[in-house]
């Protein structure tokens, strides 16, 4: 059976590190911890489950930090976690299963990453994170921000859930856009990778402009991933409709169809903007398409709601406007069985039947 040392990076994570902690204690060997400058209780916390706990002087490198963990660790493998990640039941099973029966050749392992959650727990955000790596291959990470390994070795792909969960953290931190801001003002450059993960930090600050710059700079490098390049289409064209350019809209959309086939959450997009203009006909197609289809065996990000709710939800909705209610009430149906508790598939069951009262049917 192989060991496996918890290396972690934390800082103020009084609300959430105990929660983290107790969800894996029992099936890692090891732990080890690395502050980065905690004025709270994290360092008290921690040391109710390991004495292996440093402390690093913050460099604005979450890299730098990563690897200072990495190389406290002794066992086997190693793994990282965020404070406000837990392991659900299930997944601590999965875990104690690969612990005993994992081939011991294998560098990498990856797990699914949840990272965002509607008001019923339904997951919208999901990802696939290298998560464990063999610690005599001496790998290193990457990126001063939304830092990485590459994926090089013998990697097993497996089913094992993360679950990233928020508590009383501040969303509108400009702690990841400072570190790209100054990097862009030291001069250095970006590689193809920075530029996406900087324009999608500046669109979720609302910097459309400088998020739409940052979008067409990486797609024009030509030295994306796949994955990245759709979603930068998929992301220029919201900042492109936030800014009102609705004539860039779709043709940023249909240049995804240049790296992979078309994606639930394009084919969505492409909805909207025939929505906007009251083509609610044309809309539907492209609904329809999304609606129909079946998930992809990717490793990018998965936006789930587009993948089943939102292209049933949205053809009720374009069917209302073209008098199709009994189309519109199937499809709102659809849309039911992927999310039974939305507000949007109860407001339109009220909204038929009362057409139905008027009409007498």
């Amino acid at each position: 059976m192989i060991t496996i040392s918890l290396c972690m990076i934390v800082k103020n994570e009084e609300a959430v590190l105990a929660r983290c902690l107790d969800s894996v204690k029992n099936v890692v060997d090891e732990i080890v911890i690395v502050d980065t400058g905690s004025t709270d209780s994290t360092k008290a916390i921690a040391a109710n489950y390991t004495n292996k706990i440093f402390d690093f002087e913050w460099v604005q490198d979450f890299s730098a930090a990563r690897n200072a963990a990495f190389s406290y660790a002794t066992c086997d493998y190693q793994m990282w976690l965020d404070a406000d990640d837990v392991f659900p039941e299930e997944s601590v099973e999965k875990l104690r299963l690969l612990k005993a029966n994992l081939d011991p050749t294998v560098d990498i392992v990856t797990m699914k990453y949840f990272t965002n959650f509607d008001e019923h727990d339904n997951p919208i955000l999901i990802s696939t994170r290298e998560r464990i790596f063999k610690r005599r291959n001496g790998y290193a990470w990457q990126d001063p921000v939304h830092e990485f390994i590459p994926m090089a070795g013998n990697i097993f792909y497996s089913d094992i859930e993360v679950h990233h969960r928020k508590e009383g953290q501040d969303r509108a931190s400009t702690r990841n856009l400072d570190i790209y801001k100054n990097h862009e003002q030291s001069g250095k450059a970006f590689t193809p990778r920075q530029l996406y993960y900087y324009a999608r930090e500046l669109k979720d600050h609302a910097q459309w402009v400088s998020a739409a710059y940052y979008f067409a700079k990486f797609l024009d490098t030509g030295k994306g991933w796949i994955e990245d390049n759709i979603g930068a289409c998929y992301n220029l064209s919201i900042c492109y409709n936030a800014l009102g350019d609705e004539h860039k809209v779709l043709p940023t959309l249909l240049k995804s169809f240049e790296y992979d086939a078309p994606r639930a959450e394009i084919c969505c997009e492409i909805g909207y903007h025939y929505k906007r203009a009251k083509q609610y006909a044309t809309a539907i197609k492209w609904y329809q398409l999304a609606a129909d289809m079946i998930l992809p065996d990717t490793i990018g990000f998965v936006l789930t709601d587009y993948w089943g709710y939102i292209p049933n939800i949205e053809i009720c909705v374009c069917s209302c406007y073209l008098g199709a209610y009994s189309k519109a009430e199937a499809h709102n149906e659809r849309a039911a069985k992927f999310k039974p508790d939305a507000v949007a598939v109860d407001i339109n069951r009220k909204y038929l039947a009362s057409l139905q009262q008027c009409t007498g049917e």
